[in-house]
């Protein structure tokens, strides 16, 4: 089992900063990968960033260049993802989702955290 609890979002104004924290805890050896992705008002959640477990990252080409994905493991029992969030735009304005990839017996599962509303004003 694996648990993911986010923070840090919230209001800033354009060209401000934030940073993004899913802290995954459980069975953290198994997750393949993690990311973030957001989803705004009457939009499809859309992917904004993942790493994998060796390291590989991805991103959203809106949002390459501003936002960085980076995580750190500690005694093997809790794993944070962050997502560093430089040069907001308004339409940066959605609730942020953590996901974990895990593999099970016969499929991949796909763990939620509960999102974090980050609000970019103008």
């Amino acid at each position: 089992q694996v648990q993911l609890v986010e923070s840090g979002g919230g209001l800033v104004q354009a060209g401000g900063s934030l940073r993004l924290s899913c802290a995954a805890s459980g069975s953290i050896f198994s997750i393949r990968a993690m990311g973030w992705y957001r989803q705004a008002p009457g939009k499809q959640r859309e992917l904004v960033a993942d790493i994998t477990s060796g390291g590989s990252t991805n991103y959203a080409d809106s949002v390459k260049g501003r936002f960085t994905i980076s995580t750190i493991s500690r005694d093997n029992a809790k794993k944070t993802v962050y997502l560093q969030m430089n040069s907001l735009k308004p339409e940066d304005t959605a609730v942020y989702y953590c996901k974990a990839v895990v593999p099970g017996t016969t499929t991949i599962y796909s763990i939620w955290g509960q999102g974090t509303q980050v609000t970019v004003f103008s």
